[in-house]
């Protein structure tokens, strides 16, 4: 059963759902850093650093530890297997992109 699609794409779009706050942060500390006024050390960026790297870390170390499994069961090439998880995990946040108001 792991090696079916199904089992690829309802996986991946299940953790797309808590994939949008990590996503969401990593927009927005780029959206701050890169787009504002040279960064100093007292702007409060330090702190959003911290904050998206562990909450990063966290879901990369989940969406793994989750994945790594099935792909080891999966008949499906690898290539195909992780290009297949990462967009299917990127699919929530886009719709959420597409669809706002």
């Amino acid at each position: 059963m792991a090696g079916r699609w199904p089992t690829v794409l309802g996986a991946n779009l299940l953790l797309g759902i808590p994939a949008v706050a990590p996503l969401w942060l990593l927009w927005f500390l780029a959206a701050n850093w890169l787009t504002g006024p040279a960064p100093e050390e007292n702007d409060g960026l330090g702190v959003w650093m911290v904050i998206t790297a562990v909450v990063v870390g966290l879901y990369a170390l989940l969406w793994a530890s989750v994945n790594r499994p099935i792909a080891r069961r999966s008949s499906l090439t690898p290539r195909t297997y992780w290009l297949t998880g990462v967009l299917a995990t990127l699919l929530p946040s886009t719709a959420l992109i597409i669809y706002s108001p």
